[in-house]
């Protein structure tokens, strides 16, 4: 079975968004009884929390994939807008938020108990004019240093001169992805792609009976607007994409518990976006979107996705578990330490796993978060164990290893030791039995050098592979 790509993201990518931004907050509390003053349910608070919506979660989403972001919108000159201001910059969003005194900015609040929404209360006011020019002008300065753009049109009047902001964007031969909530398309023409869901594209073009129906009506839209592509995302029936080249992909939704689709379209944009910035063709970055939306509507309120997410639920696809190879370890490995997991790294050959192995494992993973195991090949056990060794085949020991709870990450490595490997990955932890010392660990002084630890955890006696094989040889009276 090929394995499917994992999601790398590009250092030097840079995603412009643009649009209206809304600071979501959420009210969480238990419900038992009803009010006597009226037919509704009494929330007893038990906490709160502020995240941003709109424009700013597709902005995080952006971030939380490991690239550059830039936002523009228009906000209030209040607290509500401080606070968004804050969100954003712990989440590395470089925001550009114009404030306007006389535009509150728009909050949407959100009262739960038991994860289910019971009241949404919407702080706004549409009688106030925003100032389209301000906006532009930031917009035309930022356009330049932009991989891609894109419009997050919420219709709360941000996105007013779309138009010209395609037009801007196409002179800088810069892509631009819209969501669209306009009801005239006509307003998002010559963009490079737009992702309706389908009751937005029904509105549209009408009805779709079939699968059929709805890529001719897509390709024809998709003509009309001069669009490169079109993406319909479908919810439990997945998404399909409509290209300029004539061609039509269909996918299905990952199967996932849905607890909340509040800001699923932002994560598909956002992810969609974000691929292409880094290089992917749309198909495949359709296939990173399509895994990202799967997992978000698992989390409560508007969330985001990481990479190292998307890149464990494609290991988990290709029934592969935690098995990969070196790059993609390192890509999964970086995507956990910049999410301010610890990565512990250990090596062996595991040729027959005992309990041993198991203790010694669960201690090391304790030492941190995730728990990489490096695994000696068949060549590199027969040169150091001689050959009648290994018993068991290198895949056989990486799918038994994967299996276990504590192990997150399987590799190979065909040298005697992983010293190579452990570089690459930089671990923040390196672990070894205590029946090596410190000078005799392979890595041990780069990992000190690069400010981690090396830990030495206690040898299990009586178990190991070789005592294991003596003991099977005796009971067959073989000496």
């Amino acid at each position: 079975m090929q394995q499917a790509a994992l999601f790398k993201p590009s250092q030097t990518a840079t995603v412009l968004v643009v649009g209206d931004i809304i600071l979501d907050q959420y009210i969480y509390g238990d419900t038992q009884r009803i009010s006597p003053e009226a037919p509704v349910p009494i929330v007893k608070v038990s906490s709160s929390e502020d995240r941003p919506g709109g424009a700013a979660n597709v902005a995080i989403n952006v971030s939380s994939l490991g690239v550059k972001v830039q936002l523009v919108g228009v906000v209030g000159n209040d607290a509500a807008a401080e606070c968004l201001s804050d969100l954003l910059s712990d989440a590395s969003v470089e925001s550009h938020l114009l404030k306007q005194s006389d535009f509150p900015t728009i909050t949407k609040q959100r009262v739960l108990s038991q994860h289910q929404q019971l009241l949404r209360l919407d702080y706004e006011n549409a009688e106030h004019a925003i100032n389209l020019q301000a906006l532009l002008d930031t917009y035309a300065e930022l356009v330049p240093s932009a991989s891609v753009i894109i419009l997050s049109d919420y219709a709360k009047g941000c996105l007013a001169e779309s138009m010209n902001m395609i037009d801007l964007a196409n002179q800088h031969n810069i892509p631009v992805f819209i969501d669209p909530k306009s009801n005239d398309f006509s307003v998002y023409k010559n963009a490079s792609l737009i992702t309706p869901n389908l009751k937005e594209f029904e509105a549209i073009v009408g009805h779709c009976e079939t699968d059929e129906a709805l890529v001719t009506k897509g390709h024809k839209l998709r003509e009309q607007l001069n669009l490169k592509a079109l993406l319909v995302t479908r919810g439990e029936k997945g998404m399909t994409l409509i290209e300029d080249n004539g061609r039509h992909q269909h996918l299905q939704a990952q199967t996932h518990e849905v607890y909340d689709v509040t800001g699923a379209g932002d994560t598909v944009i956002a992810t969609l976006a974000t691929a292409s910035a880094c290089g992917y063709e749309l198909g495949q970055a359709m296939k990173f979107a399509n895994i990202a939306a799967g997992l978000v509507v698992e989390k409560l309120g508007a969330a985001s996705i990481t990479s190292a997410e998307i890149n464990v639920s494609i290991n988990k696809e290709n029934q592969q578990a935690g098995v990969m190879s070196a790059d993609e370890a390192v890509v999964i490995s970086n995507d956990y330490k910049n999410a301010g997991q610890r990565v512990v790294m250990t090596n062996g050959c595991f040729d027959i796993l005992h309990t041993g192995h198991i203790n010694y494992l669960r201690e090391a993973k304790a030492l941190g978060d995730k728990l990489l195991v490096a695994v000696n090949s068949d060549s590199s056990v027969k040169h150091l164990k001689g050959n009648s060794r290994p018993v068991n085949k290198l895949e056989d020991r990486m799918q038994m290893l994967a299996a276990l709870a504590c192990v997150d990450i399987v590799v190979a490595f065909d040298e005697d030791t992983p010293e190579n490997l452990i570089k690459k990955i930089n671990p923040d932890v390196l672990v070894k039995g205590g029946d090596y010392s410190e000078d005799q660990i392979a890595g041990a002084g780069f990992v000190k050098q690069q400010g981690g630890e090396v830990k030495l955890l206690p040898f299990h006696q009586g178990y190991s592979t070789t005592e294991i094989l003596k003991a099977a040889n005796r009971a067959q009276g073989i000496s």
